[in-house]
């Protein structure tokens, strides 16, 4: 579907002083894709200079009838950042940091703000935001924010939603509102607050669905998928409005300004790296290694390793951390002190031979543990690791690692079994995964290798996914462990939406807020809609509706399995 310029809708938003306004072909290009798969053109770009251009943009938005899209940097793996929208780019002028508590370690930015960026800014005092994405250098606290991220040492920091106090943001008809912690009786909220029918809704549905939810949410803490309504199931502290916003992809509000929690920058670290002779001894073993408390246990597989030797930027480093020919290495990562990680490094180098491993072995039981204790090569060994994407697209073959599946998230107990039979469904299609990351929390970055140019590996793609999918159900595990859900939803949860007859909506008209979702393994995604209507909440695909408070099959829509 080629889509056309407005020139009603960009002569209004340049009228209007809403920032830089950019309509011209090249631009929407550039607009029309991101990190993922997917590829649709813009009706235009904003690139708002102040929070107050960027309500105006939405506001003519509203006024013309189309939809919006917020943009960070572009690093989305499904697509969250590419519509037939109006995408307004926050990266570029809205990145400030605008308070900074060092004491009480925590700070107020702008969605726009870079994390490598923020994170340089707070090193002078000690600080930084832990949720450590391997695109760091691009990602923004809004997208980060919108999609519930999480990071390479998760295991001790949580993922985003764990390291946010509130969000500011602005609802589908433009009332400005603060989603922070508030108590079961509503106490924070003045009387009007358009927050007050929101939060009460969502508190209802808690209390409703609370045995539902405990019964059908994974119970993993890689779970970024659909929206976070277990936070508002009765407890004794208190319920953070800001969780249905974080992980909610935009469709929600727009995002103006995140609270961050700080944490003190990370110590002397010590790693080892713990060497297999087989990939499902590596994934057995993960269950057992993160009882040592690391800060993160991260997956290379052989396919990375022969690959990164390949490449002269990595192949020196690979051979000092790098033993022999391992099928996978497990990174096993400490910071707790000089001492208690000399401790735990000795109880790691115990554990892998009260597991059954040993150098003088062949086979399966092959393996053990380097230590490495230079600053500098544990720097040249995570951005091994982060590069990981790289590695392995430089894959001489016409097939190449293709990223549908990828961030799967099972149980520790479960790892070893789930990519053993993942394994088994990639041979039964002709091919073979990619694996690295994640380890710790049981979300390794999956990727069959394919050759999308051909007809039979188009059909191997949706089979395999269904396959995969059906094998994270088996194991009560998350189909979205950290990249979200956006346009890959419909195949994980199928064609329908139900809408809410009370929605999170402050009860004004939301009609124009749309949101378009598409047919995955499309070639050009057949947009659909889902809105809010006066009265009707979110609106789903087909006129269904998806609802907040509702009946069991309908919190049944919002559930991992």
């Amino acid at each position: 579907m080629t889509i056309i310029a407005n020139p009603g809708l960009e002569r209004r938003l340049k009228s209007e002083n809403t920032g830089e306004v950019l309509f011209d072909g090249f631009t929407r290009a550039r607009y029309a894709t991101d990190a993922s798969s997917y590829q649709i053109m813009p009706l235009g770009v904003v690139v708002p200079k102040t929070v107050d251009q960027a309500e105006r943009a939405m506001a003519v938005a509203r006024a013309e009838g189309v939809t919006v899209l917020p943009r960070g940097g572009g690093t989305s793996q499904c697509g969250q950042t590419v519509n037939q929208s109006l995408v307004i780019d926050c990266s570029k002028y809205l990145n400030a940091i605008l308070v900074l508590d060092a004491a009480e370690k925590r700070c107020i930015v702008e969605p726009g703000i870079v994390l490598d960026e923020l994170n340089r800014q707070l090193k002078p005092h000690g600080l930084w935001f832990p949720v450590d994405v391997s695109t760091a250098s691009r990602a923004t606290i809004g997208g980060m924010t919108g999609n519930n991220s999480c990071g390479t040492r998760s295991l001790r920091y949580g993922t985003t939603r764990d390291n946010i106090y509130s969000v500011d943001a602005v609802l589908p008809d433009g009332t400005p509102a603060h989603f922070g912690a508030v108590s079961a009786d509503l106490s924070e909220l003045a009387p009007d607050s358009p927050l007050r029918p929101i939060a009460k809704s969502l508190l209802a549905l808690g209390e409703r669905e609370a045995d539902e939810i405990a019964a059908r949410f994974p119970k993993v803490q890689r779970r970024v998928g659909g929206y976070n309504i277990d936070e508002f199931v009765p407890k004794n502290t208190k319920h953070n409005l800001a969780h249905i916003l974080v992980g909610s992809e935009g469709t929600l509000a727009f995002t103006t300004k995140v609270e961050l929690k700080l944490w003190p920058v990370l110590g002397k670290r010590l790693v080892g790296v713990c060497h297999f002779g087989q990939f499902y001894e590596a994934m057995n073993a993960a269950q057992h290694l993160v009882k040592l408390r690391p800060i993160a246990v991260e997956l290379i597989d052989k396919t990375m390793l022969d690959l990164a030797r390949a490449i002269p930027l990595f192949r020196s480093t690979i051979e000092k951390f790098v033993r022999e020919e391992p099928e996978a290495i497990l990174l096993v990562e400490f910071d707790e002190g000089a001492d208690e990680n000399a401790r735990r490094m000795s109880e790691l180098v115990e554990l892998m031979g009260d597991l059954g491993f040993s150098w003088d072995k062949i086979g399966a039981k092959w393996g053990g543990v380097v230590e490495v204790a230079d600053p500098a090569l544990q720097t040249a060994i995570a951005d091994v690791r982060a590069s990981g994407l790289n590695i392995m697209m430089s894959m001489k073959d016409e097939r190449k690692p293709v990223s549908f599946i990828e961030d799967c998230a099972v149980p520790l107990e479960h790892l070893a079994e789930y990519t053993d039979k993942l394994t088994q469904v990639f041979e039964k299609y002709g091919t073979r995964g990619t694996w690295y990351a994640h380890a710790s929390v049981g979300c390794l970055h999956v990727r069959p290798v394919l050759n999308l140019k051909l007809e039979k590996d188009l059909k191997a793609m949706r089979a395999i996914a269904e396959e995969a999918f059906a094998l994270v159900r088996q194991f009560k595990g998350s189909h979205s462990g950290e990249h979200g859900d956006a346009y890959r939803a419909r195949l994980r949860r199928g064609e329908g939406a139900v809408r809410s007859q009370h929605g999170v909506q402050s009860g004004q008209d939301r009609r124009r807020a749309e949101i378009r979702r598409s047919r995955l393994f499309a070639l050009r995604p057949r947009i659909r809609r889902l809105r809010y209507e006066a009265g009707a909440g979110l609106v789903g695909i087909s006129g269904r509706r998806f609802r907040f408070p509702g009946r069991r099959r309908d919190v049944q829509q919002q559930r991992r399995l």
